[in-house]
Formats: structure tokens, C-alpha cells, sequence
């Protein structure tokens, strides 16, 4: 596993509270480099979008016009084609995508 990959973990688990007693020393030292520091922003802003209650307002019969746009489309065919549904899905909030700037680079 790369450095890189391996310091964004420990952040992670550091930010989600999973951190192992025997790996938190090593986060510690993670949130010293510029890149942990990011890390540890980042995740937090995550966290944040996702909680937020506000999130994106969707209409009250969103999911029932969602599914019956996509019952209306054409199957792809071949195998493995998923059946048409017979009723809506159930309705969920949901949650707002977080902003680009929020996240990481995953090409480091």
C-alpha cells in the first residue's frame, strides 16, 4: 500500500473515531503534512454535506416520477436486464452532494 493511501486511512478512521491505539501515533504524525491536514478538512467536510438537513429539496413525488421515467425507457436488452419495477420505490430525502472543492484528490 502507498504512503499516501495508508495516511488518508489513518485520517479517516482518526476522523470517524476508529483509530486503533496501535496506529494512533502514526495519524497523529499525518495531520503534521500538508496532505493529512487536507485530509482531515476534507473528510470533515464530507461529514458535514452529509448531515446537513437542509440538503437538496426535492419534490414530494419525485421517486414515483423518477421510476415511472425510467419504467417508460426502452429495456438495454441482453442478460441481466433488470425487470420493469411494479411499484415506486419507497421515497428517501436526499442528501445533497458535496461541493468538488470538498473532494480529495484521489490522483496523488
Amino acid at each position: 500500500m502507498d504512503t499516501y493511501k495508508k495516511m488518508r486511512e489513518l485520517v479517516s478512521a482518526l476522523a470517524d473515531g476508529e483509530i486503533s491505539d496501535a496506529d494512533l501515533e502514526l495519524a497523529f504524525a499525518a495531520l503534521l503534512a500538508p496532505d493529512g491536514q487536507l485530509a482531515w478538512s476534507s473528510y470533515h467536510m464530507i461529514g458535514d454535506a452529509l448531515r446537513e438537513a437542509g440538503g437538496a429539496a426535492l419534490s414530494g413525488d419525485f421517486a414515483a416520477r423518477l421510476a415511472a421515467r425510467l419504467d417508460a425507457e426502452a429495456p438495454q436488452g441482453g442478460r441481466g436486464a433488470a425487470p420493469a419495477r411494479t411499484e415506486p420505490a419507497p421515497t428517501q430525502p436526499e442528501a445533497a452532494p458535496p461541493p468538488a472543492s470538498a473532494i480529495p484528490d484521489a490522483a496523488h
